[in-house]
């Protein structure tokens, strides 16, 4: 496994070398990750998507935001956790590249913060009834507006992919930039 390349503070499309001596101590690259998500209008939709759970005792309605906030904490913990034991394993990563488990924290964090962001309402249902719409309902009026690819992948809708889609394009369906 090649930690530098999965550590890499570079992001898909930078052509700047960003290296962890080179951060901010106070808001590293791995942080900003997270944050660029929290502030993102895909994350803040989910607080209209209602978490689909079985008739509850109270009238709390548990959404998609609350839902991925909470696997979000957890997920943080168990990062840090296994930053611990994987800079045991590979003590070079802190030695040379400064690396703490808190940075792994924070990639394993801002990966479940985002786990909902490409999903549908009513989860896997939804992705069914999407996929079912292209395939065999009035979507299949869209073909001719669609390549063959964007069709296929509408009629095989997977909220995941979706997902990383979202979070790797800008509106112009271009792979997006780090800024800085």
């Amino acid at each position: 496994m090649n930690w530098e390349q999965l550590l890499s503070l570079k992001r898909q499309g930078d052509t700047n070398k960003r290296l962890r001596n080179e951060q901010d101590e106070t808001r590293l690259g791995f942080d900003v990750d997270y944050d660029r998500i929290i502030f993102s209008p895909e994350f803040r939709s989910l607080q209209d998507k209602t978490q689909v759970v079985p008739l509850s005792s109270t009238d709390f309605v548990h959404t998609r935001l609350t839902h991925s906030l909470e696997v979000s904490v957890v997920a943080r913990s168990l990062g840090r956790k296994a930053g611990v034991k994987i800079l045991e394993k590979h003590p070079y990563l802190a030695e040379i590249h400064g690396y703490k488990p808190n940075d792994f924290g924070a990639i394993v964090a801002a990966a479940a913060l985002a786990h909902d962001i490409g999903n549908p309402p009513f989860g896997h249902s939804g992705e069914k009834a999407i996929g079912h719409y292209f395939k065999n309902g009035s979507g299949q009026k869209f073909k001719a507006q669609l390549n063959p690819k964007e069709y296929q992948d509408l009629c095989d809708f997977e909220g995941n992919a979706n997902g990383f889609k979202v979070l790797t394009q800008d509106k112009q369906g271009r792979h997006k930039v780090d800024s800085g």
